[in-house]
């Protein structure tokens, strides 16, 4: 497996993961993926991976940011997004992109990366910890996902190298 940077060509599968993830009802609010241009519009331009199996030719997870504000004050701050198909789970793919892409947002300048992830994704959650980032704390019924309240647990990691 190689991590390499997530471009047009790749959106077909990385789309059909991010669909996988959805339906799986713990990994977003979204019900549905966009276009590819809306999905590269709202994502920063850089610090954008995907997982290629090299034996299949096959994208195996992505994983982009997301500004969170666009409010020059927050503009070292970004939302981490990481999907993983179903058959390449429990292999380090997340683990390997995750890594990845904490270490390109700081070659950014980026000093905090947050994730909200649904406590159900325990996977999820032990993932984000295992990379360094905690737990700041549960927001309560901040969305309705299929006609449910859901919580959201807000994870972050700082840098140790940016903004120190």
């Amino acid at each position: 497996m190689t991590i390499k940077p997530l471009i047009a060509a790749h959106w077909p599968r990385v789309r059909a993961i991010y669909l996988q993830g959805i339906a799986t009802g713990h990994a977003t609010f979204q019900t549905e993926a966009p276009a590819w241009e809306e999905w590269d519009s709202s994502h920063l331009s850089h610090s954008r991976l995907v997982a290629f199996d090299e034996a299949t030719g096959q994208v195996l997870g992505w994983a982009a940011l997301t500004p969170v504000s666009g409010r020059c004050a927050y503009a070292g701050v970004a939302e981490v997004s990481v999907y993983v198909a179903p058959e390449a789970r429990g292999q380090g793919v997340g683990r390997q992109l995750l890594a990845t892409l904490v270490a390109q947002s700081e070659t950014q300048g980026l000093w905090m990366l947050q994730a909200g992830i649904f406590p159900e994704n325990e996977a999820s959650v032990r993932l984000h910890q295992a990379a360094g980032f905690r737990v700041v704390g549960r927001r309560e019924r901040i969305g309705r996902l299929a006609g449910v309240w859901r919580d959201m647990l807000l994870l972050e990691r700082r840098s140790e190298l940016v903004g120190v």
